[in-house]
């Protein structure tokens, strides 16, 4: 098969060369274009990430063309209705970061619970008195966790080996898997209510924008915590600091702030510096990340090596699962 990768970075390379060392391979840098499609002239298959748009102009320049392989988990990049017409199969990566953002999670709530970061920065200054950085136990301690999807599952388990009592809410319930790691479904006012640290793992859509605002946080309980990796733009920043000033709440862990819209694939931030400008501007101007009870990471909630390694992997075996006509049905779009 001859293969066309785009959007490739050094490091992901020699692990496709060895996984796909039968077929021969072209690997491009930049993004495909008409100005550069000539590159993938002949090829069965291409891979890209979302900054290659595969359009219908795209498309009538790749005639051999029989799958395109987006190292994402997004695809309106690609024109779906013409590939259908063209008999082209679209195969993306629909999840490869469950553990590694459910991880990411506890980071922000242990460096919370702890006083970490305070300690951290008291270390700086050759200050190692421990007087104000009390902690406390997660240990029978309630978590809320809003959305049990991919993440929601893996975080519930970390939960409960910290002996953790947890509070789910989510539409679509898993009773069976609710008794096996004894937590409990309940609506989303109760879990509000009865939480001491509160996680949100649910996808942005327009209907949950500012989910978490000023009426939710008079639900919470005082002196809970909130931890957001999802998306900035479930939590209204306004009403944030306003539950803050008012100790409401106890600390906030972000991954993601409100402002954020741009980024869709968290994967854009290993490729556009755009972006990451965007990000740093914002930051800047935040003035809730001047709180001592806020931790702030820049969305690298997904970013471990492991979870970077899976995209390439799945890549992989998406391809080979089309050659061998044994495509995972969860990686098929069409």
């Amino acid at each position: 098969m001859k293969i066309t990768f785009f959007e490739i970075q050094g490091w992901e390379t020699p692990m496709i060369k060895k996984a796909l060392k039968n077929h021969s391979l072209t690997f491009i840098k930049g993004h495909l274009t008409l100005e550069n499609v000539k590159i993938a002239k002949g090829s069965d298959i291409i891979s890209v990430f979302i900054y290659s748009y595969i359009n219908q102009k795209i498309l009538s320049n790749l005639k051999k063309l029989r799958l395109i392989a987006t190292r994402s988990v997004g695809y309106d990049h690609i024109n779906i209705k013409s590939c259908k017409n063209k008999k082209i199969k679209v195969f993306n990566v629909p999840s490869y970061g469950e553990n590694t953002v459910a991880e990411h999670t506890f980071a922000l709530i242990l460096a919370l619970s702890r006083n970490v970061h305070k300690s951290y920065l008291r270390t700086l200054q050759r200050d190692y008195s421990i007087e104000g950085l009390i902690g406390f136990d997660l240990k029978n301690k309630t978590l809320g966790v809003i959305g049990s999807g991919r993440i929601g599952k893996h975080v519930i388990r970390i939960a409960r080996g910290f002996e953790m009592k947890v509070l789910v809410t989510d539409p679509n319930k898993d009773e069976f898997l609710a008794e096996q790691l004894d937590f409990k479904y309940v609506p989303l006012q109760e879990l509000y209510k009865k939480s001491d640290i509160i996680t949100l793992h649910v996808p942005y859509t327009k209907k949950n924008y500012h989910m978490i605002n000023k009426e939710s946080l008079k639900l919470m309980k005082k002196g809970s915590i909130l931890i957001n990796t999802s998306r900035g733009q479930l939590v209204d920043t306004n009403s944030l600091i306003w539950a803050l000033d008012k100790n409401i709440l106890s600390g906030v862990g972000l991954d993601v702030l409100e402002g954020e819209e741009l980024i869709k694939e968290e994967k854009q931030l290993l490729y556009d510096k755009k972006k990451i400008k965007a990000l740093e501007q914002l930051v800047e101007d935040h003035i809730l990340l001047a709180k001592d009870n806020v931790v702030f990471t820049p969305h690298i909630a997904f970013y471990s090596q492991e979870a970077l390694e899976r995209i390439i992997q799945k890549t992989i075996d998406n391809i080979n699962n089309f050659i061998n006509n044994k495509p995972e049905k969860e990686s098929v779009v069409c």
